[in-house]
């Protein structure tokens, strides 16, 4: 059973490929057309701080499995916590709606945990795991992606992750990694990244840029819909378009540091702030996530390491580099490769100044490094033009983004990293 191909408006000839987001199949790492997500957030882990084309019409409708969609549990030693935040900036607009006041973002909290999950999985009940998306933003994902009539909004909301609310920290001092998701996606769809980051000992905040996925639940049941994407849609293809594109990107970067400057400041919005070393700070993202973690380092000294994940850099690197901080790309083998589509890897990959890879994974496709490729598996769904199983889709962007920040945050040498491994075939690297 194919999977839907939604296709957003073309910004650049060369940047086609990163705007599409086709939905690959996948086992959990991919929710767009999987998955059960129990409503909003619960009390306990909520903290205020304090349309395209799309070739889903000629699918039948999807039935879920009887026991449900499943995230991959993650690798590491612990197990995984999450809050949830609600952060205001009033020191500047909304800069897609500035009437409506400051700028507002949803922030999800993952972090590591005594008990692991496989503690969670034995002894734990639903009850227990945080819930992978509102139903409205399920609505509104599926929606976006043209399914809404093909998946019930049920498969997703009745999902549960394997973060616990509210879940008592484990001891010391660890890495702080941000994760900035696709344009149009909420930061539900980068979970399974979150939680093996936070599995291996990270603290992880995970994104929500208001007006710029197809819907955000705030506290109050308050819902914002997309106007970033009614800004692109009324522009030209070409250069206007690109430079909303690089608008998206470059927003995103005060985001991410108005985040670092909440969490690591003296008054810090969330509880367990002691926990983050303030001196290990990585940032990554999936497509203009992935350019956004690549101008937040050019614009912010306290990001040490960054991951683009199959993103254009619409707004570029900098001429000067990153002050030889490291850096990895991580793309689609069609759409990705040196001298391919899309033109500014080539380019960014000459600015890059420090450690750097540029790995590109055969089969793989757009959204091969979330999680929807992960759930569509589960439902039977897969796309023809993205055949990387799901669970190889997970499970690469899981090992290379997790080997990536234990090297240059934790100092752990990664093998992994060093030339093609026979036990992961479909990636590449490229010597341009």
């Amino acid at each position: 059973m194919p999977i839907t191909r939604t296709r957003r408006p073309a910004v650049l000839a060369s940047a086609v490929l990163a705007l599409a987001l086709p939905l690959p199949a996948v086992t959990s790492a991919d929710a767009v057309a999987a998955g059960r997500f129990v409503g909003a957030a619960s009390a306990a882990e909520t903290s205020t701080p304090a349309a395209p084309e799309s070739a889903t019409a000629r699918q039948p409708p999807v039935r879920a499995a009887q026991s449900g969609l499943e995230l991959p549990p993650p690798s590491g030693p612990y197990g995984v916590g999450r809050d949830v935040l609600h952060l205001v900036d009033g020191s500047r607009p909304d800069p897609w709606l500035p009437e409506t006041g400051a700028r507002e973002l949803m922030v999800s909290m993952y972090y590591p945990t005594r008990h692991p999950t496989l503690h969670l999985a034995r002894h734990g009940t639903d009850r227990h795991r945080a819930p992978y998306m509102t139903e409205p933003e399920a609505k509104a994902l599926l929606e976006g992606q043209k399914l809404a009539d093909k998946v019930p909004a049920e498969t997703l909301t009745s999902v549960r992750t394997n973060a616990r609310p509210g879940a008592r920290p484990a001891p010391g001092r660890h890495p702080l990694v941000v994760l900035s998701p696709g344009f149009t996606l909420q930061r539900g769809t980068l979970s399974v990244l979150a939680e093996e980051l936070a599995g291996r000992g990270y603290v992880v905040a995970v994104l929500d840029h208001a007006h710029e996925s197809y819907g955000t639940s705030f506290p109050g049941g308050r819902f914002t819909a997309c106007a970033a994407c009614e800004a692109v849609e009324q522009v030209p293809d070409g250069a206007e378009s690109a430079a909303v594109m690089a608008k998206v990107a470059r927003g995103r970067s005060a985001d991410i540091s108005f985040v670092l400057d909440r969490l690591t400041g003296p008054r810090p919005a969330w509880r367990h702030a002691r926990l983050i070393d303030g001196r290990r700070i990585g940032a990554a993202g999936h497509s203009i996530g992935g350019n956004a973690a690549a101008q937040v380092m050019a614009d912010d000294p306290r990001v040490r390491a960054g991951v683009n994940m199959d993103g254009t850099f619409f707004a570029p690197l900098p001429r000067r580099g990153l002050h030889g901080r490291p850096f990895l790309l991580l793309g689609t083998a069609s759409g990705h490769s040196p001298g391919g589509e899309d033109e500014s890897w080539d380019r960014g990959w000459a600015r890059l100044d420090g450690w750097k890879r540029w790995l590109t994974v055969t089969g793989a496709g757009h959204f091969t490094f979330i999680d929807l490729p992960v759930l569509g598996a589960q439902l039977g769904m897969t796309d023809p033009d993205a055949p990387l199983p799901g669970d190889r889709s997970g499970q690469i962007t899981r090992d290379y983004v997790g080997a990536f920040f234990d090297r240059q945050l934790r100092g752990i040498p990664q093998p992994l990293l060093n030339g093609p491994s026979p036990a992961n075939p479909e990636v590449g690297f490229e010597h341009p």
